[in-house]
């Protein structure tokens, strides 16, 4: 058994290994090791998430899957939940929450055939339960950035996204130290496309 970690934020502007300590802390405590990370900025929201995905290529039968929340992996609607817990599910993987207790007791062993069937019927129900919550969640932020933005405008307000200059910055230290694009990532939690902008507003 393996450990993959997984590690999102929605934007370049948000630190997506903000939660790695925590998850190292906790492997450690129940005396595993994390065999390897995946970290990406994109929205939870999407089923595009080359990283996510990435693990899921390498991950092996009876391998853990280890998120912070149920919402780093999933904000999605209904269906593409359900399309991505399927694909979870065919290749035997296990989601591991530390705050979800049911998802890490087979980690202890000890329990006979039908507790164990049992506490793995609870925790699918209690995903399926935090992926709903972690999607009415995302719609309800939507809902009040859309109403926010629109009183804006009206009131002469509005400016758009905001670039973060610190971050961008602090990108082209890095690419000018000879730093390659994962290297940047891990130390900033950025998302690849962004050093890549970066990189191209360096070059003109």
């Amino acid at each position: 058994m393996r450990i993959y970690g997984y590690l999102r934020a929605s934007t370049d502007e948000q630190d997506a290994t903000r939660a790695k300590k925590e998850l190292t802390d906790f492997a450690k405590a129940k005396g595993l090791k994390i065999a390897a990370w995946f970290i990406e900025n994109e929205s939870g929201a999407s089923l595009k998430r080359p990283e996510l995905f990435r693990l899921l290529d390498i991950a092996q039968h009876g391998d853990v899957l280890l998120v912070e929340q149920i919402d780093r992996i999933s904000r999605l609607n209904a269906h593409d939940w359900q399309k991505l817990k399927n694909l979870i599910n065919d290749k035997g993987l296990r989601i591991v929450c530390p705050s979800l207790p049911t998802s890490y007791q087979f980690l202890e062993g000890g329990k006979d055939d039908f507790t164990a069937r049992m506490v793995e019927a609870l925790n699918s129900m209690l995903l399926d339960v935090l992926a709903a919550v972690a999607r009415q969640d995302y719609e309800d932020r939507r809902k009040r950035q859309a109403q926010g933005v629109e009183r804006a405008k009206k009131e002469g307000k509005y400016k758009g996204r905001q670039i973060d200059k610190k971050l961008r910055s602090n990108i082209r230290h890095l690419l000018d130290a000879g730093k390659t694009y994962s290297q940047i990532v891990e130390v900033l939690g950025c998302s690849k496309s962004t050093i890549s902008t970066v990189k191209k507003e360096m070059s003109n």
